[in-house]
């Protein structure tokens, strides 16, 4: 069984003395309890695993009986040490207040009981995280499966991962392409904009939410006015909404909303979003063409590129913690800008036979970005691009 670079850091970090709660969060099936089930089978310490998925979110007792059962077998069994993994943590109200509680007890009390808790919905976990447990826990963050990844697992082709993105689970389904799309629109998008967004988060028009990531996701690569897009979306509201709805679809590892970069100056909030899915197969199973179609069509092939170029770079944003924006100024733009410790890289990606861009020029004067880079034609193959992790481009 294929196995992530993430299992590494995560059984490190567990076989050190107890120090910290480790959080594993990411989207939806890229295989967080896979990874930590992995984990367990690799380590010697007695462990316990339990899943809030099943439980009602009210019943933040169950989180108590959980730990308390714990403390019994070692008690009992005289156990110097024990691993307490917490699977979907997010849909238990209040957890954090209660995982500090017991956290702190077993600390005050001397007892080595280790955690680990995974959670799919970045906005809920790093809320508790930040409210009640500062100090006491470290992340790790699975984003989607690179190109690297797929390859590896499955013998992809570029050119498969460029259209089918990088769901693991839905792997054996490409040759029938109705059934894949089916199952990416069913099983992924429809679970995670369900239970990781309407069930955890106040969302006052949820049809709203769900016409704006599929209109944001067949836009991806592309920069829209909310404004533009107020027009495209009946019952709208305002701009201030289709905002809020847009971070909830990029906390969930859906959809983003790329800010115009501004070098120095304050960004305005209200700057046209240029849209990014994090993952291929959330833009291609929504469009009716078909692979074989898609792949000799120059123009929409040289979207869907650009578009994996920027799923690349938007997961790794939040693991390797760069800030990640696009840059337009009349008709001159970049397609992405990465920011991170005062250095600046601009990227440009071209899939078509001709490679110049006058904006990275005039953005270079402008900005004077510690590098340059071209990805496709003229530039590095975007296949290799897709291999490296974007932190060694400063």
């Amino acid at each position: 069984m294929f196995k992530r670079s993430h299992i590494e850091t995560l059984t490190n970090r567990v076989k050190e003395e107890r120090k910290f709660i480790q959080v594993v969060m990411g989207p939806r099936q890229v295989g967080k309890t896979t990874l930590v089930s992995q984990m367990l089978e690799n380590i010697s310490i007695e462990h316990h695993f339990e899943s809030a998925d099943a439980i009602p979110n009210s019943n933040a007792t169950w989180l108590q009986q959980i730990w308390e059962s714990v403390r019994l077998r070692m008690k009992a069994g005289n156990i110097a040490e024990y691993l307490l993994v917490i699977d979907e943590i997010q849909k238990i109200d209040n957890w954090s207040e209660v995982v500090k509680q017991q956290w702190d007890r077993d600390t005050r009390e001397k007892i080595n009981i280790k955690v680990v808790i995974l959670g799919s919905s970045r906005l809920m976990i790093q809320r508790g995280l930040t409210e009640s447990l500062a100090g006491r826990f470290e992340t790790l963050y699975l984003g989607h499966w690179s190109y690297a990844e797929m390859e590896s697992a499955f013998g992809w082709s570029k050119e498969q991962y460029i259209y089918f993105g990088g769901y693991p689970g839905s792997a054996s389904l490409i040759k029938d392409e109705d059934r894949w799309k089916n199952y990416i629109k069913d099983s992924l998008i429809e679970t995670s904009i369900s239970k990781d967004i309407l069930m955890l988060t106040r969302v006052d028009k949820p049809a709203l939410l769900k016409r704006l990531f599929e209109l944001g996701s067949l836009y991806s690569g592309q920069i829209l006015s909310y404004t533009k897009l107020i027009g495209e979306l009946q019952d709208a509201g305002n701009t201030t909404t289709l905002a809020h709805y847009l971070n909830l679809l990029s906390d969930c590892g859906l959809l983003g909303g790329l800010e115009k970069y501004a070098g120095n100056v304050i960004r305005k909030r209200s700057s046209s979003p240029k849209f990014q899915v994090y993952n291929n197969a959330l833009l291609t199973s929504q469009d009716d063409k078909l692979f074989e179609d898609v792949v000799v069509n120059a123009k929409e092939w040289g979207r869907l590129v650009e578009s994996a170029v920027g799923t690349h770079l938007i997961n790794h944003s939040i693991s390797e913690r760069y800030n990640l924006y696009y840059w337009r100024e009349g008709n001159e733009e970049v397609d992405f800008i990465l920011e991170r410790n005062g250095k600046v890289v601009a990227l440009e990606v071209k899939s078509g036979q001709k490679s110049d861009n006058t904006g990275m020029a005039v953005f270079a004067r402008k900005f004077n970005p510690s590098r340059m880079m071209l990805v496709g034609t003229g530039g590095i193959p975007y296949d290799e691009f897709l291999k490296i992790n974007p932190k060694e481009l400063f």
